[in-house]
């Protein structure tokens, strides 16, 4: 276990059959419980080539991205924990989708009693989600009693259960025509880097609120604050930034329709126990025991 031993996942990692000890020639399997840090990771691999099983932390793998482009060159099984925070992450994508529609980023702000019927329901809208993994998944059934018409957009065609519509990544334009809601929860990717830039916030109708729990780089963000101050969306909410942190001054933080929240939606004290739960799963699998669950496609980088 690194890049240091956890009591919490010591216990997860012994509960399941597992050894917890230094590196060494005997060492077959890693938990890397760092978000960053894929020098130490390198080395570590580089240096113990008997290593066969590495366990990542986090549903998104970006920042081990060039780890995952050599991986040809090491027979290394890689797993994540996709899909194991889809619970917390929907949850806050719907808290912000409901926030935003609300306009509670401007009511907030308020110092003052504001007239007018602004505001609206999430019940019956058009909503688009661009990604169709656990977050996605979770999303959808969380939305259901909604009435929502949802569309999946995704690199695969076949069809989503739950969701009206299934489209591939190079229709997201048809997908944004005649949306009320757009929740971003996809990878990040060399393909999916920018997708939502100002192009897409073109396509939207104007009015539209815009959600992202996934990753800051997945949008552009100077477009975003542009969609923001134009009218074109009417309110947006994010959990991700590019850059991020988002620097003290920055635009987005003064956009009055903008709710921001600081890469919060899975905490530590939500994802631990889930965690936990990903790598008692994944250590009996690696010892025989069942199959290895949130399985790296390096090529893929998801």
């Amino acid at each position: 276990m690194l890049p240091e031993a956890d009591p919490f996942f010591v216990e997860a990692i012994e509960a399941a059959g597992g050894t917890v000890a230094p590196l060494s020639s005997a060492t077959r399997g890693v938990v890397w419980l760092s978000s960053s840090r894929p020098d130490e990771l390198t080395a570590a691999l580089e240096s113990h080539p008997g290593i066969g099983w590495v366990q990542l932390p986090w549903a998104g793998v970006d920042a081990f991205a060039g780890l995952l482009a050599d991986a040809a060159e090491r027979p290394v099984l890689w797993t994540s924990a996709k899909g194991a925070y889809a619970q917390p992450v929907a949850e806050h994508a719907l808290a912000l989708t409901l926030a935003s529609l609300r306009l509670f980023g401007r009511r907030v702000r308020a110092r003052t009693w504001e007239g007018g019927e602004e505001g609206r329901s999430l019940f019956g809208r058009r909503v688009v989600i661009l990604g169709a993994g656990g977050i996605a998944l979770e999303l959808l059934r969380m939305l259901a009693p909604f009435g929502v018409h949802v569309t999946i957009v995704r690199r695969s065609s076949d069809p989503v259960p739950g969701a009206a519509r299934t489209l591939t990544t190079d229709r997201l334009h048809d997908a944004l025509a005649d949306a009320d809601v757009v929740v971003v929860a996809a990878a990040l990717t060399g393909g999916t880097r920018r997708l939502f830039d100002a192009a897409a916030f073109a396509a939207l109708p104007e009015g539209a609120v815009f959600v992202n729990i996934a990753r800051g780089g997945l949008v552009d963000t100077d477009a975003l604050v542009a969609a923001l101050e134009s009218g074109r969306l009417a309110a947006a909410g994010v959990d991700v930034t590019d850059p991020e942190p988002l620097p003290d001054g920055h635009p987005l933080w003064d956009a009055t329709n903008a709710i921001v929240t600081p890469h919060s939606a899975d905490t530590e004290d939500m994802v631990r126990p889930l965690l936990a739960e990903r790598v008692r799963t994944n250590v009996q699998a690696f010892l025989g025991d069942g199959g290895f669950v949130g399985v790296v496609d390096p090529s893929a980088g998801y």
